[in-house]
């Protein structure tokens, strides 16, 4: 029986070992997970942050499955290859014939004077990647007043707001000449920073944190600036991304640059280990979204499975792995790379599309952006830019299909467009109808509130890829609840943004296809069924995570 052990039970970790148990690969797994908790949602960490929801809501929905041995608190120290053994802070030696690693990643520290991060950090100033920063700051905010938050991208945003929600005066610190600047172009992020601005936070582009001001009780009272300026503040939250936890993998010699080094199927220059999600570095770069390491994890687990029936032999080149590196050989966890073009890869619609999770801001978006300059020549863009009102949509496309979209302050737009751009529909003759017909209330069916008009195929939950047709299927499994639903089909364990679209299928279930009885038999609702549209406009097709 093949022994694979597995580092690091998170959101991806753990979703890979159900991928595996869930083929019947025979194989014997042991999970080494350095936190004490259950797989939790880490996506929602800012939600938590604002109140919108609770700590134990988070707890993704997990089953008993054979042959899996997890190990909460047993954190890897070290790899020998030679030997194909983990060793755990514990002193005790695990061996594997394919080692996984999913160690994701840990929040990057800023160099700033007044914080030894080796030292820890000082009183009311707090990373956000873990449960455990999550419940710290939610504490913190009790007695503070006034909050900084020390980075503007997606996370910083959502923080922010979860932090304004609670009541506190915030500010926004970033590095770059806009919030946002990853996803964002200059005129979209204007009309973002206007939404910032209805919710009364402040916020400062182009601004170079170099320290922080205690007091004589060790506890932060201003972030000081390059310029001079000192922001006053009893809390500061540090948002300024992540860094990959590849330090594993870097002592047992296998090549690393931001983090390892992997092939398509993330094989690393030894074929028997693999490495997934943040920690992983592939051809196609790491976009840091759940739904690629969601994504990695099913191809890793279905490439395992078949190897581990297939016959022993030399194991295959590995095209975008160094050379050089390579440790023992053996047929399990050998490179089989697929094409780079698919789920997780650049341009593959579905695992890149952003969504902003805040109270008072709507921001989503995918694939290739004009205002950033991504757009090739012969792709048409159509843009409507009114950042005074907070409005800023974007429509890429080529090819008669979207191809990417930018949509801020227009949830009925977002949600159009995001179908469309997932599902590769063809487009109108003229792009603009794109904009114009959901802006004038005229949406297809698709993103129709009433779940009664949504086809089957509507996707809900775009982290996992959950229809409305799924989720009918597991109502007439028995499934009746959320929870039940999650633990079905795994929709809403992603981004959670889908949680309100899944209710409400749900509650239109209930009125019109109720429990199955000895004269129901489960037939489907008839097709005059009354309908409440209990979805907001668009929710269902927007789901954007």
């Amino acid at each position: 029986m093949t022994r694979v052990v597995v580092v690091g039970h998170g959101m991806v970790g753990s979703r890979f070992v159900e991928e595996l148990a869930r083929r019947d690969a025979g194989a014997r797994v042991t999970v080494l997970g350095a936190e004490e908790y259950e797989p939790y949602n880490r996506v929602l960490l800012s939600e938590v942050v604002a109140g919108r929801v609770d700590v134990a809501s988070l707890t993704l929905p997990r089953t008993s499955l054979p042959g899996v041995t997890v190990h909460p608190g047993a954190v890897a120290t070290s790899v020998d290859r030679d030997a194909r053994t983990v060793t755990t802070g514990a002193g005790d030696l695990v061996p594997y014939d394919a080692l996984v690693l999913a160690t994701g990643a840990r929040a990057r520290v800023p160099r700033l004077i007044g914080i030894d991060p080796d030292a820890g950090l000082p009183g009311g100033v707090h990373a956000l990647r873990t449960l455990d920063d999550a419940r710290e700051i939610v504490a913190a905010t009790v007695n503070a007043g006034r909050a900084v938050v020390l980075g503007g991208g997606v996370l910083g945003l959502e923080t922010a707001c979860g932090l304004a929600r609670r009541g506190l005066a915030v500010t926004v610190v970033h590095g770059g000449g806009h919030v946002m600047d990853r996803q964002l172009d200059a005129a979209a992020a204007q009309a973002v920073a206007h939404g910032l601005a209805g919710l009364g936070i402040e916020h400062r582009v182009d601004a170079r944190a170099v320290g922080v001001d205690a007091g004589p009780d060790g506890r932060l009272r201003a972030l000081v600036l390059a310029d001079g300026e000192r922001l006053p503040a009893d809390l500061l939250v540090l948002t300024a991304g992540t860094v990959p936890e590849a330090g594993l993998a870097e002592a047992a010699g296998l090549p690393v640059r931001r983090g390892v080094l992997v092939d398509p199927d993330g094989a690393t220059a030894d074929p028997a280990i693999h490495a997934i999600g943040d920690c992983a570095e592939p051809p196609e770069g790491a976009s840091g979204l759940i739904a690629q390491g969601w994504e990695q994890a099913r191809r890793l687990a279905a490439h395992l499975a078949d190897r581990a029936t297939r016959p022993s032999g030399p194991a295959p080149d590995r095209p975008g792995v160094p050379s050089g590196a390579g440790g023992p050989g053996g047929a399990v966890g050998a490179g089989n790379p697929v094409g780079a073009v698919g789920p997780g890869s650049p341009g593959a619609p579905g695992t890149d599309v952003v969504r902003l999770k805040a109270s008072g801001l709507e921001v989503v978006t995918m694939g290739v952006g004009a205002g950033r300059g991504e757009a090739p020549t012969g792709h048409r863009c159509v843009r409507l830019s009114d950042p005074g009102a907070g409005r800023h949509v974007e429509v890429v496309v080529a090819d008669g299909v979207v191809v990417g979209a930018t949509c801020v302050g227009a949830g009925s737009v977002a949600a159009s467009l995001t179908a469309a751009y997932t599902r590769r529909t063809p487009t109108p003759r003229d792009p603009a109808y794109l904009l114009l017909g959901p802006l004038a209330g005229a949406g297809d069916a698709a993103s129709d509130p009433s779940p009664t008009l949504m086809p089957d195929r509507t996707t809900i939950c775009r982290c996992n890829g959950v229809t409305k047709g799924d989720l009918v299927g597991h109502w007439r499994a028995g499934a009746r609840t959320v929870e039940e639903v999650a633990h079905a089909s795994r929709a809403t364990t992603g981004c959670g943004g889908c949680t309100d679209a899944v209710c409400g299928i749900l509650e239109w279930l209930h009125r019109t296809d109720p429990p199955a009885g000895p004269d129901r038999d489960g037939a489907p609702p008839p097709a005059d069924a009354p309908a409440r549209p209990v979805l907001a406009a668009g929710a269902a097709a927007a789901g954007p995570h």
